[in-house]
């Protein structure tokens, strides 16, 4: 199996960014999609970001597009969520997870990490 753990996560004023990090072990995590998802108290968890298995391609939620960059370094075996203009509303426990593909679908996200708190302070 795979197995994820986050970090990054802190305090930060808004417009302010900050850096996550998922750190992979376990095989064949190279050929995973992977996506990063946030769930706030009171509310569903929502998709973020993700990204395909080469790093070629990346897929946005509307709602970070243009502040938020998701990234991958399958040599370090890790996935990166870089966001910029951070604003409260992006307060969450952020979770990365490996996908059974190597491209983002919905419903095949297989593994899970623990989650890192993001909080944006007004």
């Amino acid at each position: 199996q795979v197995q994820l753990v986050e970090s990054g996560g802190g305090l930060v004023q808004a417009g302010g960014s900050l850096r996550l990090s998922c750190a992979a072990s376990g095989r064949t995590f190279s050929n995973r999609a992977v996506g990063w998802f946030r769930r706030t108290p009171g509310k569903e968890r929502r998709f973020v970001a993700a990204v395909t298995w080469n790093g070629g391609s990346t897929t946005y939620a509307d709602s970070v597009k243009g502040r938020f960059s998701i990234s991958r370094d399958n040599a370090k075996n890790t996935v990166y969520l870089q966001m910029n203009s951070l604003k409260p509303e992006d307060t969450a426990i952020y979770y990365c997870a490996a996908n059974r593909w190597g491209t983002h679908q919905f419903g095949t996200y297989e593994y899970w990490g623990q989650g890192t708190q993001v909080t944006v302070s007004s």
